[in-house]
């Protein structure tokens, strides 16, 4: 039974088949110096030693709260999951294979305890890459999402760093400001959705990175966003298997997602004018990727009529 005591921060953790790297994930998270906090764990009926874990997690310290769902309802609904079931101020999502310095949510809750324009802060990361995976180890981008203009945060998010191109979302690892996470969407039913959030996001204010590296993500061949992030179709269906199989146009939806989050931004005229210039620049530099997605969708219809 959880606690009558409302945490300060809760950190979600959904999860699917992670029993090689979820123990060592734990203890990571378990052993941070800042120990007001929650642990929601939300298993998408694992079928290895998943939920035997996580039950001896439990049993054994109360910040952990497990949870099983009866079927696997993919990552987008289980991300969401665990948000809906969190009670801190701040929170923070945390993938069952990625490491934390014991002193980041620490840090974190420091920043944004004391600067309310900040409602995200993440710490630089620094990859652990497996055997045959490969991934720059220093990942030392800047996407200016600390200005204070929504257009200059936004170009960051929507176009990466100058030097090494695109991001990898890792911002969504950061803690966030609860009241603020409830104002967007959330993780999306589409390929890109944590994209997207911080999109969302970066409207309602700055984000904070903290110049350390003290987050750890894992690099590893099982990796289900690396198997299908190469085709964007695929990737949608990672996100949400009830569209398996079916005829998705993923790079339109986001560029329909971003219009709408700039559309709805709580921003001025002239802002989301320069945002809007962003985002047709955004449509220009992936008119290929567009019409790609045009003739994938085409030769599904194509094989299915004469199938």
């Amino acid at each position: 039974m959880p606690s009558c005591t409302q945490p300060r921060v809760s950190i979600g953790l959904p999860v699917y088949n992670g029993e090689k790297y979820l123990s060592e994930t734990l203890e990571a998270i378990l052993a941070q110096t800042f120990q007001d906090f929650e642990l929601i764990i939300a298993d998408n009926a694992s079928t290895d030693n998943t939920e035997e874990i996580c039950r001896a997690y439990a049993a054994k310290d109360a910040r952990v709260r497990y949870y099983r769902n009866e079927e696997n309802r993919g990552p987008a609904w289980n991300h969401n999951y665990v948000f809906e079931l969190s009670r801190g101020e701040y929170f923070r999502w945390a993938a069952y294979d990625d490491l934390l310095a014991p002193e980041l949510v620490e840090k974190s809750v420091e920043i944004l305890d004391n600067d309310d324009s900040v409602v995200l802060c993440h710490a630089m990361a620094h990859v652990i890459a497996e055997p045959n995976c490969k991934a720059r180890g220093k990942y030392d981008i800047q996407l200016n999402t600390d200005s204070e203009k929504p257009s200059e945060r936004f170009y960051g998010l929507l176009f990466g760093d100058r030097k090494f191109g695109d991001h990898r979302c890792y911002q969504v690892y950061g803690v966030i400001r609860a009241d603020v996470l409830k104002q967007t969407d959330l993780i999306g039913y589409y390929a890109h959705a944590d994209g997207v959030l911080l999109v969302q996001l970066s409207f309602l204010g700055r984000f904070h990175q903290i110049p350390e590296y003290l987050f750890f993500p894992r690099y590893h061949e099982k990796q289900s966003t690396e198997i299908a992030r190469s085709r964007y179709h695929l990737y949608t269906a990672w996100f949400d298997p009830t569209k398996t199989g079916k005829i998705t146009f993923p790079r339109w939806k986001i560029f329909f997602e971003y219009f709408k989050a700039t559309w709805r931004a709580p921003i001025s005229f002239s802002e989301r004018g320069v945002c809007c210039f962003h985002l047709l620049n955004w449509l220009r530099k992936k008119r290929y990727r567009l019409r790609e997605d045009l003739k994938i969708a085409t030769k599904l219809v194509l094989a299915r009529r004469f199938t």
